[in-house]
């Protein structure tokens, strides 16, 4: 069943939940959307509206919260995403809260309702 039509605006009834444990976010070219989960959690942004993070563990201002690729630097080629993904991950295999979350962009949120195209 389609979650949007074709202008990509959202289908009423289309909207679902999912349990998760790790959620990585693929936001494109359209930059990280400031309202709802960045707006709620606080993190601090760049000049451009970015999710801003120090660029050698990816952490954001907010404890176990982490960004990068096109969330943190902004629209960019897919090969410095996949860049800074594989330098994030192993930076926090071993958190201090005893998680083995790899790549983690946001964690321990629990259930997340998923919106169209999502």
């Amino acid at each position: 069943m389609p979650r949007a039509d074709d202008k990509f605006q959202p289908i009423p009834g289309a909207e679902f939940e999912l349990q998760a444990d790790l959620v990585l976010l693929a936001m494109g070219f359209l930059g990280p959307v400031q309202d709802g989960m960045i707006k709620d959690l606080g993190v601090e942004l760049d000049k451009r509206g970015n999710v801003f993070a120090d660029t050698f563990k990816y952490q954001t201002n907010k404890p176990g919260v982490f960004s990068c690729g096109d969330m943190r630097r902004g629209q960019s080629l897919v090969v410095w995403a996949i860049r800074e993904g594989r330098q994030c991950a192993p930076r926090h295999r071993s958190e201090p809260d005893g998680r083995n979350d790899a790549a983690a962009l946001v964690r321990g949120r629990g259930s997340q309702p998923m919106g169209p195209g999502l």
